[in-house]
């Protein structure tokens, strides 16, 4: 008896053995290569973790790692953990990484976006959720399509109301958890007619059996609120919720978060209230700022050390992000090298910029570089085409990331129609692309009449709708709007016979209706078209037409033609990727260029009032910033044409913040020198561009009275100061002249 409990216990032994073992393995496995911090964010036992993840730090290894640790060391099911994140590469990316962790495929555990997993929890309570059982999912452009026929059943004329405005209007109510029937009238128009197409668009989507992208979230944050069964399953389950890049999530992202978390779910969320750049679109970084008190029971890890930038750009990146109030605070350092400094260039004007930045890529390559390691960010949608125009004439091969090049965007294609077909009422392409835009009631059933009558008397369509209307081929109704559009072509086409290019451009954008049209546009996508629109009407002013027998809208559209016929780089082309600055998340490059470092560009001018939002144009910074691994080069001008008109701005705050021992200025002749007075007198807060004042100051005029500095044009003695007079109102003024004293 002895011997066989003898063998027994040296079996027991044995099994403790090789388990500790396998659990040493595992653990060694899986805190492989962490720093101290990453340690204990992926092995913390507290019942709520929030990571702070900087710039750079490694955060979705943590998510990973931490979902490894939880099953392979501590043993929990996998069916029992969910994950997180914003975007399906992203989950397919984590789930495939957590996989190769675990050495077997995670059974059970569910990993995807917000959407997808509401999408999958309807799909299984599909009658709890009070859908059926077939509903189908409407995309951005289905949704759009199904507004429009609505608003044509209400009678609304898309001119005035933009159907994308009421999509954006409709997505927004529902990101905040908002039925129609939960908004109360408050006698304004606007919200009035906002909210009657939000009732009648509930009721047609239950009519046709479809579901938004937004109703995903909302119809099952829902059930779970209606259906305390339903609840209590998913929150018996999944007892591990972790979720990515959190500082990006929307009220009703949050409040379903928190819902399946109840009152005994284990929650990590991984993100950076500094790289909250999206408040435009619904989220709040004001979750990830009251997790803390939302979630008791918490602990913060923060993640500073940086694998990317070196010790310089990180110290360019603190400094900016520091002047935020709001946020919970985290410096980043490196183990790198300080490496080189911040290069800051003082453009003459855009081209200049544009200019600078062809050269120093040029230099770069020649040294061996590849292109597409290096990055040109910008705040505007609007910079690009000055950019593009420069790589286009060195022959650089470039890609606009996450976009489209300048002239192939809509709304400039939409401008350029209107151009082409003043210049030649025959262009078939041009009339067909705007004879219905703005709506005017011209719908798809006359636009095939007119082609018929053209096909068989072999005219241009303008020909043929002359033709329709005088034959009265067309029912009164269409034959209205139609003659309606072909006088008011012939209207803008005697209006503008005497002006100039960029008065041309101008005056056509405005009678068209298109700047009014996208004006209505609502969001950041809409104030992108019109600044687009505005880049367009400089892009005439610069022109420099070189035939004196042809009219200078003739070549400009020539040229448009031949810019667009040269193609952007393919796919695996080695090209210079240009991007805007909220595309640029995420990813990161050896060589950064930031242009376009001016107030009133960036940070933006719509910005500048409102301090939430300049606290997010601040972050902004931070995230273009740090998104440069090797080189950062930070350019402005002195002069900028902006809707064909010169504006002269001063460096922008944020460069201004930066300390002056990390910043090289970049001189004339393109040496860089270590700059002393510039950083600290011109980039610092006294005196501003070396005029002995700055932006803000009270000043005092013998004349004018007591007045505020609004900007500055130029720098030193000869510097024009925009001064508003308590009397007189603004006044430009040269300072050397002006006899101004501080107040």
């Amino acid at each position: 008896m002895e011997e066989i409990e003898k063998k027994i216990y040296i079996m027991y032994r044995i099994l403790v053995t090789n388990l500790i073992n396998c659990i040493s393995m595992d653990v060694t496995k899986i805190l492989h290569n962490l720093n101290s911090q990453q340690e204990i964010a992926v092995t913390s036992d507290h019942p709520h973790l929030l990571v702070l993840a900087g710039a750079g730090s490694g955060k979705t290894r943590i998510l990973v790692h931490r979902i490894a640790w939880k099953i392979q060391v501590l043993s929990i099911p996998s069916h029992a953990v969910l994950a997180v994140t914003f975007t399906n590469k992203a989950a397919r990316e984590m789930k495939e990484r957590i996989d190769q962790l675990l050495k077997t495929p995670s059974q059970g555990m569910w990993v995807g976006t917000f959407h997808g997993l509401a999408h999958r929890l309807l799909k299984s309570h599909w009658r709890d959720a009070g859908l059926a059982e077939d509903f189908q999912i409407l995309d951005s452009e289905d949704q759009l399509r199904l507004i429009k026929r609505l608003m044509r059943t209400l009678d609304l004329d898309e001119q005035r109301w933009p159907p994308k405005q009421f999509q954006w209007w409709i997505n927004s109510q529902k990101d905040e958890g908002l039925r129609s029937k939960n908004i109360q009238e408050n006698g304004d128009l606007y919200q009035s007619m906002m909210l009657r197409l939000y009732r009648e668009y509930e009721s047609n989507c239950e009519l046709l059996k479809v579901v938004d992208f937004a109703e995903l979230l909302l119809r099952s944050l829902e059930l779970w609120r209606s259906n305390e069964a339903v609840l209590k399953h998913y929150q018996n389950r999944f007892k591990h919720v972790l979720v990515d890049e959190f500082q990006d999530t929307n009220a009703v992202q949050y409040a379903w978060l928190r819902v399946l978390a109840g009152s005994e779910c284990c929650v990590t969320a991984v993100g950076d209230d500094d790289q909250s750049i999206y408040g435009w679109r619904g989220a709040k970084v004001d979750h990830i700022l009251r997790f803390e008190k939302d979630f008791k029971d918490t602990r913060i890890v923060r993640l500073e050390q940086n694998y990317r930038s070196t010790s310089n750009i990180l110290r360019a990146a603190n400094a900016v992000i520091e002047r935020n109030s709001e946020r919970l605070g985290k410096t980043l350092w490196t183990e790198a090298d300080e490496g080189e400094a911040v290069a800051l260039y003082a453009a003459f004007n855009e081209h200049d910029e544009a200019r600078y930045i062809v050269e120093c890529v040029q230099q770069w390559v020649g040294d061996g570089n590849r292109r597409d390691d290096a990055a040109i960010l910008y705040r505007s949608n609007a910079q690009s085409r000055v950019l593009e125009s420069a790589m286009l004439r060195a022959e650089i091969p470039y890609r606009i990331y996450g976009g489209q090049r300048f002239y192939e965007r809509m709304e400039i294609k939409n401008a350029l129609s209107y151009l082409r077909l003043i210049s030649n009422k025959d262009d078939d392409l041009a009339f067909e692309r705007v004879v219905n835009l703005p709506t005017r009631g011209i719908g798809e059933r006359t636009q095939s009449m007119v082609r018929q009558i053209a096909r068989q008397r072999n005219c241009s369509l303008w020909s043929a709708s002359s033709i329709a209307i005088g034959n009265h081929e067309l029912s009164s109704r269409a034959s209205n709007a139609l003659a309606k559009f072909l006088r008011l072509i012939s209207a803008m086409t005697s209006e503008v016979e005497e002006l100039t290019l960029i008065e041309k451009a101008e005056t056509i954008i405005k009678r068209s209706g298109l700047l009014d049209f996208y004006k209505g546009e609502k969001g950041e996508k809409g104030m992108a078209r019109v600044e687009n629109l505005e880049e367009l009407v400089s892009a005439c002013g610069s022109f420099e037409p070189e035939d004196a027998n042809l009219s200078p809208l003739t070549q400009f559209l020539d040229q448009v033609a031949l810019d667009s016929g040269d193609r952007q780089a393919d796919v695996d082309e080695d090209a210079v990727q240009l991007m805007t600055l909220h595309s640029a998340k995420g990813l990161e490059y050896p060589l950064v260029f930031i242009a376009g470092m001016e107030e009133n560009l960036f940070p933006h001018a719509m910005s500048i009032e409102e301090p939430g939002r300049l606290q997010e144009e601040r972050r902004l910074a931070y995230v273009g910033i740090t998104r440069a691994m090797t080189k950062l080069y930070l350019t402005f001008a002195e002069s900028r044409s902006i809707h064909g008109r010169e504006s002269f701005n001063s460096v922008s705050r944020f460069v201004r913040d930066i300390p002056s021992d990390v910043i090289d200025e970049v001189r004339l002749g393109n040496t860089i020198v270590r700059s002393t007075t510039y950083a600290s007198s011109s980039l610092g807060s006294d005196p501003e561009l070396g005029t002995g004042f700055s932006l803000g100051q009270q000043v005092f005029h013998k004349a004018f009275g007591e007045g505020v500095i609004l900007n500055f044009e130029g720098s030193g003695p000869r510097a024009r100061v925009h001064i508003k007079f308590e009397e007189v109102g603004t006044k430009i003024l040269i300072l050397e002249s002006a006899g101004l004293s501080g107040v």
